[in-house]
């Protein structure tokens, strides 16, 4: 089960992901940043702080807006994975794809 909560904080879209993002609930993580991307952000960071798992198909939704965000100049940044879950993006070599950082706050100021 996963919960996703959506704010934003001085021009940043924070995505607060809370829980397990399985194949089921991936659908929820994928939508949340496909609205910010289409609200025309170009700050996004995804908080995982509460984030306890994270499987395959919900791995395959930061693969699958590499692309996009790249076209559109989007700065985006994905913080506070907990050893677990940070583990399994560098074992998909996510982590040289994306700015992972350890906290929110480190997150925010690479994006400010």
């Amino acid at each position: 089960m996963v919960e996703i909560k959506k704010l934003e904080k001085d021009g940043v879209n924070i995505i607060s992901v809370i829980g397990e993002v399985d194949a089921s609930s991936s659908i929820k993580l994928d939508s949340a940043i496909q609205d910010v991307i289409e609200s025309g952000s170009k700050k996004i960071m995804v908080d995982c702080s509460a984030l306890e798992y994270i499987s395959s198909a919900g791995l395959g939704v930061f693969m699958s807006y590499l692309e996009d965000m790249k076209k559109k100049k989007i700065k985006f940044a994905v913080a506070g994975l907990n050893e677990k879950v940070h583990h399994v993006f560098e074992i998909l070599g996510l982590d040289e794809l994306l700015k992972i950082f350890g906290t929110k706050e480190e997150g925010l100021k690479y994006l400010l």
